[in-house]
């Protein structure tokens, strides 16, 4: 057989079979018949079929031809000495020895595949690639941003994104947010416009009255002016307090993407309007309590010892009544905001500002100078030029006052002053608004996980027209922050 078989070259010193055949291997017959006919041999073996291929069965009785499989070191056959047994080939591990599997071996034909057990480490070099080319290994989540929906981010917010966000505010909802500052700057734009034509109109004619006017008539009316002045004031802070509270809205659903126009604005702070005139009631009394006090103490300290003595005193106590004004004021800042959106009282408020800003006095502190420098600076940039402006001009038009067409340009430059004057004061005010809401909207993220509300109301769409928190509990402090349902939300902040 071996010389006839041409194609096929036997290996070195293996021994033929006496009779010049070989053994009939599986699916094969000693006369060569394929198809699909089960070929049986002399000695009575079947090649298996569909049915039987792979389970181990052949037709010896039920019995399989070979044994059971051994351990995977041993070969069928035994060593490559034994007959029919071809050289391992290149690469391959010689006979008798275990091949580098990272795993166990397959059992026999048709058994499943060994799996690796659970909780053991994969090879090295198996992990996720794709994954690290990020920077997050496989089967940690990586970082997803929270959502944005409108002007902030639905978490607790940096310096940068407050002043962004106020920015926003006012540049989404332009009527409700300058409507409202002009109205709360209107009254002392008037009164400055009032102010400045009488004196540029009457400058003559009040110096000729003077001249021949009796103290009593000075003093009537000194006292009627300043009387005047003081209603006016008042009337101007109960109205920006009014409106303070009532720019907290648009502010508060600029967060989820809602616009709001100046109706709708007043209409959802309408109903807090009492509250909020209580609250400016309350820190204007405090206000004036504060320098009666500090000018009672000062007056006490002058009269009661020699003057440089007194005026030495003083000096280390107006630093100190100035530190104790600036600390009260930061701790009640937010109270408008929480007449609005928590629908409290102004006693409650007060307390409540005073709870939201602890431990963060130095921070709202910060970012409440840091905002009224920059007011203050843009203010008096774009303010200086014109008032020198109207200045130069009310001197070459009417240099010693006087009546007619020059009066009324002088009238109408006082004027025109006045409305710019107005018009810069409100977007200062403005945004000084804007930003005492969104510290408020911080403080609560930080204290009452108020983003999780929000977080709510987004994916719901519930409240579209409402004010977004409103309504929220909050507990005292040491009792945890609750949601709207009354679950307890964990304090991780």
């Amino acid at each position: 057989m071996a010389g006839q078989d041409s194609g096929r070259e036997e290996p070195a010193g293996a021994e033929q079979p006496s009779d010049g055949s070989r053994e009939p291997r599986p699916g094969q017959s000693q006369h060569g018949s394929g198809g699909n006919q089960r070929s049986r041999s002399d000695d009575g073996w079947v090649a298996p079929n569909r049915e039987t291929a792979g389970e181990g069965k052949g037709t010896w009785g039920g019995t399989p031809s070979w044994g059971p499989p051994g351990p995977w070191s041993q070969q069928p056959g035994g060593s490559p000495d034994q007959p029919g047994q071809a050289q391992p080939g290149p690469g391959q591990p010689p006979y008798g020895q275990q091949a580098p599997w990272n795993g166990p071996p397959p059992a026999y034909p048709g058994a499943a595949y060994p799996q690796q057990p659970y909780g053991t480490p994969y090879a090295p070099g198996s992990g996720n690639q794709y994954g690290n080319q990020f920077g997050s290994p496989y089967g940690q989540p990586r970082y997803v941003a929270p959502p944005k929906p409108g002007i902030v981010p639905l978490r607790p917010l940096m310096f940068g994104e407050i002043l962004d966000g106020s920015f926003q505010a006012i540049r989404r909802n332009p009527k409700a947010m300058l409507g409202a500052a002009l109205l709360a700057q209107s009254l002392s734009a008037i009164l400055a416009a009032v102010v400045t034509a009488v004196s540029a109109t009457s400058a003559g004619s009040i110096e000729a009255w003077v001249e021949g006017a009796s103290p009593a008539d000075l003093a009537g009316v000194g006292f009627g002016f300043a009387g005047a002045i003081l209603v006016a004031s008042i009337l101007t802070l109960v109205i920006s307090a009014v409106l303070q509270g009532a720019m907290v809205v648009p502010v508060a659903r600029s967060i989820l993407n809602r616009p709001t126009g100046f109706r709708q604005m007043w209409a959802l702070a309408k109903s807090r309007a009492g509250a909020l005139i209580g609250l400016a009631a309350l820190l204007m009394a405090a206000v004036l309590l504060a320098f009666v006090i500090f000018g009672g103490v000062a007056f006490a300290l002058i009269a009661g010892t020699d003057r440089a003595a007194g005026a030495l005193f003083l000096i280390p106590l107006v630093p100190a009544f100035i530190a104790v004004f600036a600390w009260i004021a930061i701790k009640v800042m937010v109270a408008p905001a929480a007449v609005v959106i928590e629908e409290v009282g102004p006693i409650a408020a007060l307390r409540r500002s005073w709870q939201l800003t602890r431990a963060n006095w130095w921070r709202i502190f910060g970012m409440t100078l840091v905002v009224s420098l920059l007011v203050g600076v843009i203010s008096q940039v774009v303010m200086i030029p014109v008032s020198l402006l109207t200045s130069f001009l009310g001197t070459v038009v009417s240099p010693h006052g006087g009546s007619g067409q020059d009066a009324g340009m002088a009238v109408a430059i006082g004027i025109a002053t006045a409305v710019l004057g107005a018009l810069v004061g409100a977007l200062g005010y403005a945004f000084q608004t804007s930003v005492m809401a969104l510290l408020y909207m911080d403080l609560r993220m930080r204290k009452d996980g108020l983003d999780i509300t929000l977080l709510r109301l987004l994916e719901t769409g519930a409240d579209p027209d409402g004010v977004p928190g409103r309504g929220a509990a909050f507990t005292a402090p040491g009792h945890g922050s609750q949601g709207p349902s009354g679950s307890a939300w964990p304090d991780v902040r």
